[in-house]
């Protein structure tokens, strides 16, 4: 009698409302696992604006010195909220039991993508015996503007023109900023940032997120991506204040430069501040900050050097005499800021579907020498191409140059130079933001006494790919590391590249 009114109760549990359940029992000895979830070929992406993303994953064994495994069916569950999905509620989008080895670029086909909403999903796979695999785990994407009316916003940018007769470019990377106030911290808050040449996203004076370089290099005669950046964390209830730093980089590229658009960087940003975290298709945010008119602009003190064209990419010069300290916060005087310049280039806006740029691998200087003509040559030890920072000292208005060169018997190659001004203080760091460098050696000018070791470091920049897979064979002095990160150029001539091997 007692077994029976346990089973009585557990089918009226089965058959409440909300509850979870699924028609198969799990078999934990299926001999395939699935992982490595991947949305549009990414992990976890941010701002996706596909309406039927791809979905993907990979298969592990079980028993990896077994034969014959093999996917069979395949389940995917997406949900709008993280717990539902635990609870195996896909209220969004569940396949049901698809008999199918397939595992890469699965079309999503559920409900209607909302914009600027997060969506969390998860697959199952039966193997070759029609046992059922555990959940992969939880992975996640995130929507951007998925149509072209979701943008409110305008192009921005200053009213300072490229002149391509100069030999330096002759206008500034600008900064642009606008204040607001909110009520409370917000839950939610998504920025999307597109431009024309390179940018910077700061929120009351911290820079969102760990990209450099963004966004990634779009042919800008029809196009321009942009970048979707999680700014909740740091807003605050009260006054606020995002401030967005362009570099002038592509936006005078010559192959890139149509009518309808001016050479000058420009940048169009939308940001939706929601008080629930949970946003739905019903959910009216706070406050939706949009670029205009009303944003303000002023000078930054770092410009392009050279006029970002074959042998003439050139780098940065830093004049720190123009620097304010605290132009990206709340504390900023405003009132000598210009009004911001509207633009209306004819661009279409799209997601950017692509790992960011990051910096990789300090690389430290074996040694300085000075010469005879008062200059000092460092040697990096490895050719790459990145970004260096360098320390100095001297008096104000003093001009430090610096050349660098891929090639032993050469102060400079390709035109890489870089150059920083010394302010007020008398000493100063320079440091690339928009633009990088190639080589192994540098040459620098105008210090009047020599640096140390210290002083300088490097990185090297490249995209934020994962690691696919390695290569190894019988001989292990054969072991090459393919890595461009692990890759020894110190070798290399007319662009031939030379690997380190590792010792025997």
């Amino acid at each position: 009698m007692r077994r029976t009114k346990n089973i009585l109760i557990l089918l009226l549990f089965l058959c409440l409302p909300g509850v979870a359940y699924t028609s198969r029992i799990v078999d934990v000895s299926s001999s395939v696992v699935p992982g490595n979830a991947r949305c549009e070929y990414l992990i976890n992406p941010k701002g996706l604006d596909e309406l039927q993303p791809r979905l993907s994953w990979t298969l592990t064994a079980a028993d990896s010195s077994a034969f014959g495994q093999k996917q069979t069916g395949y389940r995917i569950l997406v949900a709008s909220t993280e717990s539902g999905l635990k609870l195996n509620r896909g209220d969004v989008w569940d396949s049901g039991w698809v008999n199918s080895s397939e595992m890469q670029q699965i079309s999503y086909k559920g409900k209607p993508l909302v914009s600027d909403k997060i969506y969390f999903w998860k697959v199952s796979v039966k193997d070759e015996k029609d046992k059922v695999s555990g959940w992969s785990k939880t992975a996640h994407w995130t929507t951007g503007l998925l149509k072209p009316t979701d943008w409110k916003a305008k192009w921005i940018g200053t009213d300072q023109i490229f002149d391509p007769a100069q030999q330096d470019c002759n206008i500034s990377d600008p900064w642009l900023r606008k204040t607001f106030t909110l009520k409370a911290k917000p839950a939610k808050a998504n920025i999307f940032v597109a431009s024309v040449g390179f940018h910077e996203v700061y929120v009351n004076g911290k820079k969102i997120g760990n990209d450099v370089m963004a966004p990634s290099v779009t042919d800008h005669t029809k196009r321009a991506r942009y970048v979707a950046y999680d700014i909740a964390s740091e807003l605050k209830a009260g006054k606020n204040v995002i401030a967005i730093w362009l570099g002038t980089s592509w936006s005078i590229f010559g192959p890139y430069i149509v009518k309808d658009r001016l050479n000058t960087p420009i940048v169009i940003a939308q940001a939706s501040i929601y008080a629930n975290k949970n946003s739905t298709t019903l959910s009216k945010p706070e406050l939706v900050i949009v670029t205009d008119e009303t944003w303000k602009t002023h000078e930054s003190p770092n410009k392009l050097l050279g006029v970002w064209d074959s042998n003439r990419m050139g780098g940065e010069i830093w004049d720190a005499n123009k620097e304010v300290l605290n132009w990206n916060t709340t504390a900023c005087d405003e009132t000598t800021w210009d009004k911001a310049v509207s633009y209306q280039p004819k661009l279409i806006l799209s997601a950017q579907k692509i790992e960011p740029n990051r910096a990789f691998d300090e690389i430290k200087p074996i040694g300085i020498v000075e010469r005879n003509d008062g200059t000092y040559r460092v040697d990096m030890g490895v050719n790459f191409a990145g970004w260096t920072e360098i320390k100095v000292k001297g008096n104000q208005g003093d001009t430090i140059k610096f050349l660098f060169s891929e090639r032993e018997q050469n102060d400079i190659t390709f035109s890489n130079h870089s150059a920083f001004i010394i302010g007020k203080t008398g000493q100063g760091t320079f440091h690339n933001r928009f633009n990088y460098s190639s080589g192994r050696w540098i040459t620098i000018k105008g210090l009047k006494s020599k640096p140390s070791l210290a002083d300088i470091r490097g990185w090297l920049i490249r995209t934020n790919y994962k690691e696919a897979t390695t290569f190894e064979c019988s001989r292990s002095v054969a072991k090459l590391d393919v890595r461009p990160d692990k890759m020894d150029f110190s070798k290399s001539f007319n662009r031939r590249v030379y690997c380190r091997l590792p010792s025997a």
